[in-house]
This record gives structure tokens, C-alpha cells and sequence, in this order.
């Protein structure tokens, strides 16, 4: 049954004293979430910071917002007074009051001012819809700026108090700005950091990264992509220093096995230039190739990388110790490689020598030393070979025609025996 005025049919005492008891609860519900919002950490820090860049523009929407939703709360609470004491009047609520009941609880009795000339009227369920609303986004607003704020600047606080103690530790080695490229590296750190603490205070929300397909206020992540990009950077500083510290403790240490090396390199190409010298004594028609020098160059580098020691300049003597260790043994290798290959010719002169002795010793256990053939033919081998120049090509071919022969003969006897016992 229908009244003229009542938005539909008019409720009956049941369903005034249930939609009564759910208002109470919505209301009651809104004024605790309102008050938290109001004494939220959040909303205090950006009420009293001075804000820039998007914080400053949201979070004076959102200040409107929150003293909009104070109004809706105010007139939603004047609408719920007003129709709680229509309900008190009377135990059994009378047609008239329940037509009024009615239009207050369904109809659109709460008239708002609104940013415009004309006023905005609710009824109670779309007040609360409308205050749901802004409640969610202004929380989300005050939610995310409360989040950076609480894990950004502490944590660039603590990588502001490492930076400071590697500035100082590199300062202790002689890693400056304009002297060393990590001391450019920590000023470089420092600006970002002291501009990213600012940017961070003054701006939180330009660091806030919302959750995709999440609808809950506060739902994302601050975002730390400066600060983890400047603390690996520090990290790589400080691996650096650490390697220039190790440089000082065990510099003495490198430099005595970087003197050893070179002075091994220097021996062995010495004693390449002797053997070389003999080589074109005792070894005829050889080409044998030419000894270089010392490394001047190596002992001039090494002779600066003691005087960064004895100055203390860690950062200059760390990068020379690594190049100097590697050329001192690439030298030394070079040198051994040399070696070999000048004394080449007199390595092969003694594996023949060595064959020869071998095949003679062989033929005499099979008592054929004193074959005439063998004989002429070992002694013009061994005259080759121990005569000064030695033609190693053809005292090669000494000892082969006497291998061959000395096979020859080996070989004859076991030939004639077969064939007598077949």
C-alpha cells in the first residue's frame, strides 16, 4: 500500500526498527573509520608537510575530500537523530509516522551543499555509498604517502650513514674526487641521495607504485628503484676499497714476487742469449732466433709501484700491482718460450745422439756390434754428431741409414731361420 509523497510502499514498524538498528551500525562503523582516518600518522604528516609535485595536487583534493565526508557524516547523523526520535514518540508507531519514517529511511530527505549553487540530496543508502567512496580513495592516498614515508627515508638514512663511513675510509686511502673514479662515484652517490631524501620527503606519492587488479586502500609498494640503483653503487665502491685496502696490507708482499718473477725472466733470457751463442757454435745451417732484451719497461713500472708504496698512494698502486703481475708473467713465459726455442737445435743433436746409442746397444746384445757395416756407418753418424758445427739434416740421415741397416741385419737371421724349419 502506496501513500501520496512516501517513496513506495510505507514500512511497517518491523521494517523501520531493522533498517533503524542497520543505519546505527553503518553509522557507527563510519565514525570509527572517520576518527582513525582523522587520527591517522598518515594524514598528520601530510596536513603539516610542505608538499610538492603530485602529493601537493592529490592530497589537496583528498583535504577537501575528508572535510566533505565530515559534512556527509554530520547530515547523515542529523537524518539518523531525526528518524530515531519520529521511532521514540510511540511504542506502536502511528500511519503518520511511519509514512514520515518511510520517506526519511527510503526517500531522499538529506540535502548536502555542494561545491555549486544547488544543494545535493541522498538518501541515506547513497550517503553512505558516496561516503564509502571517498573514504577508500582518500585512506588509499593517505595509506600509500604513510608507507614511503616510513621505509624510504629511513632506509636512505642508514645508506647515507655507510656512504659517509666509505667516504671516510676512502678518504684514509687516497680515493678523492678528480683522483680516482670512486671518489667521483661517492659524490656522485651523495647528490642522488641527498636530492632523492628531499624529492621523497616533499613528494612521497611520486615514489608509490600501485598494485595492479587490487582495489584495497594502500594496495602497492613504495618504489625504490633510485635507492637500490645508488646502494649497488655504493656496493661497487666499496668492493673497490676493499681491494685497494687488501693492496695496502699485502703490497710489500706482491712487490717482492713481482721483483722474483722479473728477475727469473731476466735469468732465463740470459741464459737463452748463452745458449744461443752455442748453438750457432756447435749447430751448422740453423736459424736460430734472436734473444730480446730485458724488460726496462716492466723494471721502470715496478720501480714506480714501489714509490706509490712508499707514498701511500693506495688507489694509484692497486691498479699498476694487477697490470704489473700480469705482464711479469706473461714476461716470464715469454722468456721460457724463447729458451726453447733457441735451444731447440741441441735438443733434437741429443735425441739423435741418445737413438744412436740405443740402436747401438741393441745390435751388440745380438752380437752384431762387430759388423763392419754397422761400424763404418755408426762412426760417421757419431762424427756428425759430435763434431762442432753439427749439420743436423745430414747427421739425421746418418743415423737413419744406420737404423736401417741395423734392421736389415736383425731382420736377416730370423728370415733365414724360418725358412730352414719350413
Amino acid at each position: 500500500m502506496g501513500v501520496a509523497g512516501a517513496p513506495g510502499p510505507v514500512m511497517d514498524r518491523d521494517e523501520v526498527d531493522r533498517a533503524l538498528a542497520r543505519l546505527g551500525q553503518e553509522h557507527e562503523a563510519i565514525e570509527t573509520s572517520l576518527l582513525a582516518l582523522q587520527d591517522h600518522a598518515g594524514r598528520r604528516l601530510l596536513e603539516g608537510a610542505e608538499l610538492t609535485g603530485v602529493t601537493r595536487e592529490r592530497w589537496a583534493a583528498a583535504d577537501t575530500a575528508i572535510s566533505l565526508l565530515w559534512t556527509y557524516f554530520d547530515a547523515y547523523t542529523d537524518a539518523l537523530r531525526s528518524a530515531r526520535e519520529i521511532r521514540s514518540r510511540r511504542r506502536w508507531s502511528s500511519r503518520e509516522d511511519l509514512v514520515e519514517l518511510t520517506e526519511l529511511l527510503r526517500g531522499e530527505p538529506v540535502a548536502v551543499a555542494g561545491t555549486g549553487v544547488l544543494a545535493e540530496h541522498f538518501s541515506l543508502a547513497a550517503l553512505v555509498d558516496r561516503m564509502n567512496e571517498l573514504y577508500a580513495s582518500s585512506l588509499d592516498l593517505v595509506v600509500a604517502a604513510d608507507a614511503v614515508w616510513s621505509a624510504l627515508p629511513a632506509r636512505i638514512d642508514l645508506l647515507a650513514a655507510e656512504l659517509q663511513r666509505t667516504r671516510q675510509l676512502a678518504h684514509s686511502v687516497g680515493v678523492r674526487p678528480g683522483e680516482h673514479p670512486s671518489g667521483d662515484d661517492l659524490e656522485r652517490i651523495t647528490r642522488t641521495l641527498t636530492d632523492l631524501r628531499e624529492r621523497v620527503v616533499s613528494d612521497p606519492l611520486a615514489y608509490w607504485v600501485p598494485a595492479k587488479g587490487s582495489s584495497a586502500p594502500g594496495g602497492g609498494r613504495p618504489d625504490t628503484t633510485v635507492y637500490d640503483r645508488e646502494a649497488r653503487a655504493l656496493e661497487d665502491v666499496r668492493r673497490e676499497i676493499d681491494a685497494v685496502l687488501t693492496v695496502r696490507q699485502d703490497a710489500e708482499q706482491r712487490l717482492v714476487r713481482l721483483r722474483d718473477v722479473l728477475s727469473r725472466a731476466d735469468r732465463t733470457l740470459a741464459e737463452a742469449r748463452a745458449a744461443r751463442g752455442e748453438v750457432l757454435a756447435k749447430i751448422a745451417a740453423t736459424e736460430v732466433p734472436v734473444v730480446s732484451g730485458p724488460p726496462t719497461v716492466l723494471q721502470e713500472q715496478l720501480a714506480a709501484a714501489a714509490e706509490y708504496r712508499r707514498q701511500g698512494q693506495w688507489h694509484r698502486l692497486s691498479p699498476l700491482l694487477d697490470s704489473l703481475e700480469q705482464k711479469a708473467d706473461d714476461e716470464l713465459e715469454r722468456a721460457r718460450e724463447q729458451l726453447g726455442a733457441v735451444t731447440a737445435p741441441l735438443a733434437i743433436r741429443a735425441e739423435l745422439r741418445g737413438r744412436l746409442d740405443a740402436y747401438k746397444a741393441k745390435v751388440a746384445r745380438l752380437g752384431l756390434a762387430e759388423d763392419p757395416f754397422l761400424v763404418e756407418r755408426y762412426d760417421a753418424a757419431r762424427r756428425m754428431l759430435w763434431s762442432a758445427p753439427c749439420d743436423l739434416r745430414v747427421a739425421e740421415q746418418a743415423v737413419l741409414r744406420y737404423q736401417r741397416l741395423a734392421a736389415e741385419l736383425l731382420a736377416t737371421p730370423r728370415d733365414r731361420q724360418s725358412g730352414g724349419t719350413s
